[in-house]
């Protein structure tokens, strides 16, 4: 099976029959689970039976847009992760080809036949993706920049709460006269990767990581008024994770590289709505659109939103990069939902939005 297969495309109205029925899916798979796996809850009692309904739902999500685009790998990518997540934490993962299972059954059952058999196929061939793929083998980290020194002792201020040892090593990268967009690459993104993995690996505390993102923010900032002011070139870009991705650190360094590029900038952060994003796109009338997508799920999202920009906008659309962990782990998705470019991190995107033709460069001078 192929990582994009058309028989496992819903049409629009299949779609939607499929997305009511999610709830009841949900409810009626955990049931059969909870009855026939009291033994596996025993050891997380009464929370294990929400765990069920959570594990569920965010399985149906990520299985929508192999619904939607026919493309397998992310979910597989995400069922890898689940199941290394589980043993990480001693939590049952078993059940989880059962579970997968009992959701294809229900719909084969509660859909249209041509519907529901187009549903069990693409659940039948993730699992067989999965267990191609080991199952539980970790993922193979993606090529990052080089980790500079002193990077381990940025991780170790960060998760100590240390906001004042944080910024002294990036101060010091500064002082030597390295730039910011190099120490976010070379040091703040490949410490986050590193307390995201301990997080995973049941090492580090949501708190934890939460704290460090806030500091490294903080960081961010004040590191951004040390550097010079560029020479503008004229060119203005909308940054804003789309609705649903609350994940922004990344998008925030390219919104830092851009600014450092003499572009002007207007950053939205996490989860902006889309009718909230196309009517700041029109009242400022930017030259380029950047949007971050996290999972898989929220391709719907930005599909729909380049889609109102052009219903909005015609020709005129501003031209439109994505970028995020899905695209980075299956970049031709940029082309599937309509953007123009795409960038792997936040020197990639200012490169890449360099070697867009100026005809995708449409705004009304002012």
């Amino acid at each position: 099976m192929s990582t994009h297969d058309e028989r496992m495309v819903l049409d629009e109205r299949a779609l939607q029959n499929f997305i009511r029925l999610q709830p009841q899916a949900v409810s009626a798979v955990a049931a059969r689970l909870e009855a026939t796996h009291d033994s596996v809850g025993e050891p997380f009692g009464i929370q294990s039976q929400v765990d069920f309904r959570e594990d569920l739902s965010f399985h149906l999500e990520f299985l929508r847009p192999v619904l939607e685009f026919g493309m397998l790998a992310p979910m597989v990518d995400y069922l890898r992760w689940f199941a290394s997540v589980q043993a990480a934490r001693g939590m049952p993962y078993g059940y989880l080809n059962q579970s997968l299972d009992w959701l294809a059954h229900y719909f084969s059952e509660t859909m249209e036949p041509m519907q529901g058999k187009a549903v069990a196929a693409a659940i039948g061939a993730v699992q067989v993706k999965f267990l191609e793929s080991s199952g539980i083998v970790p993922l193979v980290a993606p090529t990052h920049p080089a980790v500079w020194p002193q990077t381990a002792a940025f991780e170790d201020a960060l998760l100590a709460g240390n906001q004042r040892e944080a910024l002294a090593v990036v101060n010091g990268f500064l002082d030597d006269g390295k730039g910011l967009m190099e120490v976010e690459l070379h040091v703040i993104q490949p410490a986050l990767y590193s307390i995201g993995e301990r997080w995973q690996s049941n090492q580090v505390s949501v708190a934890q990581e939460h704290m460090a993102t806030a500091i490294v923010e903080s960081v961010m900032t004040i590191a951004l008024l040390r550097a010079p002011p560029p020479a503008p070139i004229n060119k203005r870009v909308i940054l804003a994770c789309v609705e649903g991705n609350h994940h922004s650190i990344g998008l925030r360094m390219v919104a830092d590289a851009f600014l450092l590029g003499g572009w002007e900038v207007q950053y939205l952060g996490a989860s902006v709505p889309t009718r909230s994003l196309v009517q700041q796109i029109e009242d400022w009338n930017p030259d380029l659109v950047g949007l971050s997508v996290c999972f898989p799920q929220q391709l719907t999202v930005v599909k729909k939103v380049i889609a109102a920009m052009a219903d909005r906008f015609g020709p005129a659309r501003p031209a439109v990069m994505v970028g995020g962990l899905v695209i980075n782990r299956l970049n031709q998705l940029a082309d599937v939902v309509g953007a123009d470019t795409w960038g792997a991190d936040a020197r990639a995107a200012v490169d890449s939005a360099g070697h867009l033709p100026a005809t995708r460069f449409t705004r009304v001078a002012p």
